[in-house]
């Protein structure tokens, strides 16, 4: 006797389970996509003066090049303009080639540069291929100008201060010499490290009769520094795209590494001095 095929049962909600998959990614798409124009529309609004100032009053260079510019410029006008009034200048060193002093004034064509800081040396043997020329054309430029010391942690820091005692000459007018930390030693430790930078701040103080000022990161100024060196005053680096104020224990701020200043060939760093120009020269050598 022939028996009768036993029908198969269907997979139960195959179909279901296949259009649920679909319809999910496609709400997560959605979802992020909606995410990324309420970014994009929440930054557009927060930098709306920037953005206003780059499409509105420079509407030239729009035209010339509508698609070149970085948010980082509009970041960049937003900073300046809440901190209208206060002194403004920048930093160079041999990355910024052979510059154009005399036409070194202005950012923006607004924002007048009142001070520059120039890397004079590197560790205990090297000198700025460009110090010398950027020192003598800072003055005749009428600038108020600094030299900092590029710090190297794994070598000897009394050879590191008189590299740069020997390099730099100070005059009246001048700012305090700076030194610029920004490395963590790879052969001692960070109290070692510590050691290091006081006898060099020690070594430049008691040559020119004058305390240094300390560079940093804002993170290594507070993982690091900013207990045991209390004493100093401290030019700190913070670029953060949410960060637009100085903070009131900083003397400088440099906010960007990404300006555009006449002259100067290459990207230039910007700095705020916690001041106005008249409080300026009160930190400057007598």
């Amino acid at each position: 006797m022939r028996r009768k095929p036993v029908p198969r049962k269907p997979v139960p909600f195959r179909k279901s389970k296949k259009k649920s998959s679909f319809f999910s990614g496609k709400v997560g798409c959605y979802s992020g996509i909606l995410f990324l124009v309420v970014f994009v529309l929440g930054t557009a609004y927060h930098y709306r003066e920037g953005l206003a100032y780059y499409l509105g009053f420079k509407s030239d260079k729009v035209l010339q090049s509508a698609t070149s510019k970085h948010l980082s410029d509009v970041r960049n006008f937003q900073v300046l303009e809440k901190h209208e009034g206060k002194s403004i200048g920048l930093d160079v060193s041999e990355y910024q080639e052979k510059i154009s002093w005399s036409y070194v004034d202005t950012l923006e064509q607004k924002y007048r540069l009142d001070f520059v800081f120039i890397r004079a040396t590197v560790g205990k043997d090297r000198v700025d291929r460009q110090f010398k020329r950027n020192w003598l054309g800072a003055k005749e430029n009428k600038m108020i100008r600094g030299a900092y010391h590029y710090y190297r942690p794994n070598e000897n820091s009394i050879e590191q201060a008189e590299l740069f005692i020997k390099t730099v000459t100070l005059r009246k007018g001048d700012l305090p010499p700076v030194l610029d930390i920004e490395k963590l030693p790879k052969n001692q430790s960070i109290d070692s490290l510590k050691v290091g930078l006081k006898r060099w701040l020690h070594k430049v103080e008691s040559h020119y009769k004058v305390k240094p000022i300390i560079y940093t990161g804002e993170k290594y100024y507070d993982d690091f520094l900013k207990e045991e060196f209390s004493a100093y005053l401290f030019w700190i680096a913070n670029y953060n795209f949410y960060r637009e104020s100085i903070e009131e224990d900083w003397l400088f701020w440099q906010f960007t590494e990404k300006a555009t200043v006449p002259g100067i060939k290459t990207s230039v760093d910007i700095n705020i001095y916690n001041g106005d120009l008249e409080q300026l020269g009160f930190i400057t050598v007598e």
